[in-house]
C-alpha cells in the first residue's frame, strides 16, 4: 500500500514538472527506458537504497551515470528519490508515470489474468466493454495463471475486477461456513 501512495505522489509531481517544461514525451521515453534497465539489472536500486552506501555516493553516481543520458531535471527528480529514501520505488514511480501520461493521451492499460490465453474473439470483446466503461483506448497485458481455474481478473487503474471461478468458490465456501445447521 505504501508503494502505491509513495508512486502516486513522486509520479505526479514528475507529471506536474515534465508539463511545464513541455517535456512530457522525452519524460516518458527515457523513464521508460530507465525501467528496461532497472528490471533487467536490479544492482542499481539495491545500491542506491544500500543503508550502508554514503548518501554522497548515491548522488555521485546518479549523476555520473545519467547526466549524459537523461535531462537534468530527470537525473534531478532520481536525486530527490535518492534524497527521501524513496528510489527503491523507482519501478513504480515509473509505472504510475507512464499510467499518468497514458491517461492523458486517452490510453489505458488494463491487466487481464485469465486461466487460459484469450482468443481473439474475447480480446476484442473485452476490450469493447472496457472502452466503453472508461472511454480510453484500452491496451491489454495479458497474463495467464491456471490456478484461478477459469474466468479472469481485471485490473483497471487501481480497481480489480475478480471474475475468476477460484473467488467465486471461495466466495461460495466462506457463505457456506456461515450457514447455521440445525
Amino acid at each position: 500500500m505504501l508503494s502505491q501512495e509513495v508512486a502516486k505522489t513522486y509520479a505526479h509531481a514528475l507529471l506536474l514538472s515534465v508539463v511545464e517544461k513541455g517535456m512530457v514525451d522525452k519524460a516518458y521515453d527515457q523513464f521508460l527506458s530507465l525501467k528496461e534497465l532497472v528490471a533487467k539489472d536490479k544492482s542499481l536500486v539495491n545500491f542506491l537504497s544500500a543503508p550502508q552506501v554514503l548518501d554522497g555516493n548515491k548522488l555521485s553516481l546518479v549523476r555520473d551515470v545519467f547526466s549524459s543520458r537523461m535531462e537534468k531535471l530527470f537525473v534531478e527528480f532520481l536525486v530527490v528519490l535518492v534524497n527521501k529514501n524513496r528510489v527503491n520505488f523507482l519501478p513504480e514511480v515509473i509505472d504510475e508515470f507512464a499510467r499518468l501520461v497514458e491517461a492523458e493521451r486517452g490510453i489505458g492499460r488494463v491487466t487481464v489474468i485469465s486461466a487460459v490465453e484469450l482468443n481473439d474473439g474475447e480480446r476484442a470483446k473485452l476490450k469493447e466493454k472496457l472502452h466503453n466503461k472508461t472511454k480510453l483506448e484500452i491496451i491489454l497485458e495479458e497474463k495467464v495463471d491456471p490456478s484461478i481455474i477459469g474466468g479472469m481478473i481485471i485490473i483497471v487503474h487501481n480497481e480489480i475486477i475478480d471474475g475468476s471461478v477460484s473467488h467465486g468458490l471461495n466466495a461460495v465456501e466462506e457463505q457456506l461456513t456461515k450457514v447455521r445447521v440445525h
